[in-house]
């Protein structure tokens, strides 16, 4: 494990707190949860960036690919 120093707004921190009390759960496993879903949330935002970009990709070539069967049937 690594340790590190952590600025927290004091809002954050008091909602945090009340939480934490309630769930019966460590401060430290609260906030090592909250940092691994949000680490899952901003991967699978980035591999839809990703899909999205080569989506695109592969709908231009698609069209070259349909113009090409359309020339060769029609003989445009």
């Amino acid at each position: 494990m690594k340790v590190i120093s952590l600025n927290i707004d004091e809002i954050i921190f008091s909602e945090t707190e009340l939480i934490v009390s309630h769930m019966k759960k460590s401060r430290n496993r609260y906030i090592n949860d909250a940092i691994d879903f949000y680490n899952k949330h901003q991967k699978r935002l980035m591999l839809e960036q990703k899909l999205y970009k080569e989506s695109e990709l592969l709908q231009d070539e698609s069209m070259n690919v349909l113009r090409d069967f359309e020339e060769f049937e029609y003989g445009d």
